[in-house]
C-alpha cells in the first residue's frame, strides 16, 4: 500500500510517499520539498495573511497532484503550529479543502511529540531502554520520555527554531548581548518542563529529531547523509558550544554555504542551536543520537498500527473532490523551490 505524507510546517511543506505494509517498516519511495514560510505571512494580531494563505492552497494542491501521480491510495495531510496557532485557521483551513479537496488536519502540539516518541521507539526498538526524545521545529519544541511506544510524559513548548528567531535575533548576524539574553530566558523556560521529564526517569538513551538537529550535528562532525539512515549520529554538549560561538559570528546568508545547512534554514540555525544547548544542558546530557524518524515516520507507523483511529483523516486520492488538481485559476506560484528526492 502506497501512502502520502503532507506535513505543512512552518517553514516547509513536505511530502514523503512511502510502501507501507502492516508489521513492517515503511519504506520510503520520494520526498519532495518547498519553501512556504508560512509563519512569515502572519499579519499583526497573528492571522494568516491572504498571501499567506494563497500560497498554502497553490502549494497543498501541487503537491497533492504529486501524491496522486506517485499511486499513493491515501494523503495524509496534516498541519502542526504555524496553522495551529493562527487566528484565522478555521477559516483558512475550509478554503484548502474547498479549493483543493484536501482536508488538512491540524496537529495537538503533544500528539507531535507522542508520534515522534513512537517513530523513535520504532526505530531503536525496546533494548534501548527508557528513551527521551527532543524535537525542535519552526514554532515548538516537542520533549518526550518513556520506556514504552507511548511515553510517560510529552510536552510541546512554543520555543521553536524560527519563532525565536522572529522574536530575539533580528539582527544579522545576532549581536553577542542577544545571544546571551536568549540562553539566559531558555535556560529559565526550561527548568520546569525539565524537571517534569526527569521526574519520569532518567533515559537510558537521549535522542534528538527534525531537521535542525540533523544540521548541528553534521556540522558538529556528524556523518553526512550519503553515508545512510543507518549510520550512526550524535550531537555533543561541547561541539555544540564551538559551534554557536562560530555559527553566531556569520551572517545568515554565510550560514548557507555551510555543508548540511539549507538556505531556508540558515535564518533560524542560531536559535535551534541555543534551543538543542539550552535543552540539554537543562537535562544534563552530555550526548544525543540523531534519530531519522519523526513525525510523519511516527504518523505512518501509527496508521498501520490502528487505521488511523485518534488519529487525523486519510484523504483518498482517487476520486476526491478537486483530488489534488493544481489551481486553473491563475493562482500564485509556491512560495519555493520544489526539491524531490526518490530512492
Amino acid at each position: 500500500m502506497r501512502l502520502g505524507v503532507l506535513d505543512v510546517g512552518s517553514n516547509t511543506v513536505h511530502l514523503l510517499v512511502v510502501d507501507a505494509h502492516r508489521g513492517g517498516h515503511p519504506m520510503p519511495m520520494s520526498s519532495t520539498k518547498a519553501t512556504l514560510r508560512l509563519s512569515e505571512n502572519m499579519d499583526d494580531v497573528g492571522r494568516i495573511t491572504i498571501e499567506g494563505a494563497e500560497r498554502l492552497i497553490s502549494t497543498v494542491a501541487e503537491f497533492a497532484s504529486i501524491a496522486e501521480t506517485s499511486q499513493c491510495v491515501e494523503l495524509m495531510p496534516f498541519a502542526t503550529s504555524a496553522v495551529r496557532e493562527a487566528k484565522n485557521s478555521e477559516q483558512v483551513l475550509a478554503r484548502v479543502r474547498a479549493e483543493t479537496g484536501v482536508d488538512l488536519q491540524v496537529l495537538a502540539g503533544v500528539d507531535e511529540a507522542r508520534l515522534t516518541f513512537l517513530a523513535v521507539r520504532r526505530w531503536y526498538g525496546w533494548s534501548a531502554g527508557r528513551i527521551l526524545n527532543l524535537d525542535i521545529g519552526g514554532g515548538s519544541l516537542e520533549m518526550s520520555n518513556g520506556g514504552d511506544e507511548e511515553p510517560d510524559v510529552a510536552l510541546s513548548l512554543q520555543l521553536g527554531a524560527g519563532r525565536l528567531t522572529r522574536d530575539w535575533l533580528r539582527e544579522d548576524p545576532p549581536g553577542k548581548r542577544r545571544v546571551a539574553v536568549l540562553r539566559d530566558w531558555l535556560d529559565a523556560e526550561l527548568v520546569a518542563p525539565a524537571r517534569q521529564l526527569i521526574g519520569a526517569g532518567r533515559p537510558d538513551l537521549a535522542v534528538g529529531t527534525s531537521k535542525t538537529f540533523r544540521s548541528l550535528a553534521r556540522l558538529t562532525g556528524a556523518a553526512p547523509s550519503a553515508a545512510g539512515p543507518r549510520a550512526r549520529r550524535t550531537l555533543t554538549s561541547s561541539g555544540l558550544r564551538q559551534l554557536i560561538a562560530f555559527i553566531s559570528r556569520m551572517t545568515a546568508a554565510d550560514r548557507a554555504e555551510l555543508e548540511g545547512v539549507s538556505s531556508d534554514r540558515s535564518q533560524q540555525l542560531v536559535a535551534g542551536a541555543l534551543i538543542a544547548e539550552a535543552s540539554m544542558r537543562a537535562l544534563s546530557l552530555d550526548t544525543l543520537d540523531i534519530c531519522p524518524w519523526a513525525l510523519r515516520e511516527g504518523l505512518i507507523l501509527r496508521k498501520l498500527d490502528t487505521d488511523m483511529n485518534g488519529g487525523p483523516r486519510a484523504t483518498q486520492l482517487s476520486g476526491a473532490a478537486g483530488s489534488g488538481t493544481p489551481r486553473s485559476d491563475g493562482g500564485p506560484p509556491l512560495s519555493g523551490p520544489i526539491e524531490t528526492v526518490s530512492s
